[in-house]
């Protein structure tokens, strides 16, 4: 049975953090993934390339070894094992595992805020610091998406948990008590 690429992210990902943490290299480790991924997002095909088993092996090896050039010791070794299990399109799942392990290590929790009308920065601030004491994280870090159609309130969503405080789905709640 062929893993998902979902799956085969948070396993690489995982065993990177747990190996990173083991030899306290988190941080390197992390800063050198953001490096990979801005290569990534700059060559979007790069992965696809370097799995496509219609290339002959020492053309994506040449690509590889420039890839590696970059990297030393852990990532270089970590890279290494991706390629040789013909993952190499799935590295950015692996990286955004190894974020959120890394992010939630250092107790910071991102995610997303979405609200009828624009937040001020002292608003956010607030909510920021109340979605922390929530969910038990030092800090919280909120994207914000203005959507009207919520009418008010706001919906929060992170660490795969919503808190819905949308006026729209009170009425919704509302109205279906009314209906019974």
């Amino acid at each position: 049975m062929k893993l998902d690429k979902y799956t085969v992210g948070r396993r690489y990902g995982k065993a990177l953090f747990e190996l990173a943490i083991d030899s306290n290299k988190s941080e390197e480790i992390y800063q050198e993934l953001l490096s990979l991924r801005k290569i990534y997002e700059k060559v979007p095909e790069l992965g696809e390339v370097l799995s496509d088993a219609r290339l002959e092996p020492h053309e994506k090896r040449l690509i590889m070894d420039k890839l590696i050039s970059g990297y030393d010791g852990v990532v270089k070794n970590f890279l290494e094992v991706v390629y040789n299990y013909n993952r190499m399109d799935d590295l950015l799942f692996m990286i955004d595992e190894y974020e959120h392990r890394y992010n939630e290590n250092n107790g910071l929790l991102l995610g997303t805020v979405k609200t009828a009308v624009p937040l001020s920065d002292e608003q956010l601030k607030k909510l920021e610091q109340n979605v922390a004491k929530t969910m038990n994280y030092q800090t919280v870090e909120l994207e914000t998406i203005v959507d009207s159609s919520i009418l008010g309130g706001a919906i929060v969503e992170a660490d795969h948990r919503v808190i819905d405080g949308s006026i729209r789905t009170q009425l919704e709640t509302m109205r279906n008590q009314l209906n019974r």
